[in-house]
């Protein structure tokens, strides 16, 4: 599969790569970041992965760091080309997610805005909780 010219991982190798990819650390940003990343080029689903990824990455940030991103705090253009550059070079996204981590983990707000920008970023817009 392949998205524009970003390719994933092929079919016959995602199950390895899965494998790989959950004996990763996460307990550090830094794991949690690059980990992300790699889930990102296996792509294990034919859609929803950057919006399911999004979601277990604040989950992963919850349960390790305290924190959440505030996704209303990344531009789409600048998000979508830190991801596609960040198998190569992953300095950008995590300067992005690190400049918009927030310590209300608990708010329902920030949680349901991170959902419209995650469709936001994936093109939709029919979903929202509230304007972006």
């Amino acid at each position: 599969m392949q998205k524009e010219i970003f390719r994933f991982v092929p079919f016959m190798y995602l199950s390895a790569a899965l494998e790989s990819i959950e004996k990763m650390p996460q307990t550090t940003f830094d794991e949690i970041v690059e980990k992300y990343v790699e889930i990102n080029v296996a792509h294990p689903f034919k859609k929803g992965n950057g919006r399911s990824t999004r979601i277990w990455l604040d989950h992963m940030f919850k349960k390790e760091l305290q924190k959440v991103v505030d996704w209303s705090q990344i531009d789409k253009e600048d998000y979508l080309l830190a991801m596609e550059r960040s198998p190569i070079k992953d300095i950008e996204i995590k300067h992005l997610l690190k400049s918009a981590l927030i310590e209300d983990t608990n708010s329902r707000e920030v949680y349901m805005k991170g959902i419209d920008h995650s469709y936001y970023y994936e093109g939709y817009a029919t979903f929202k909780t509230k304007e972006l």
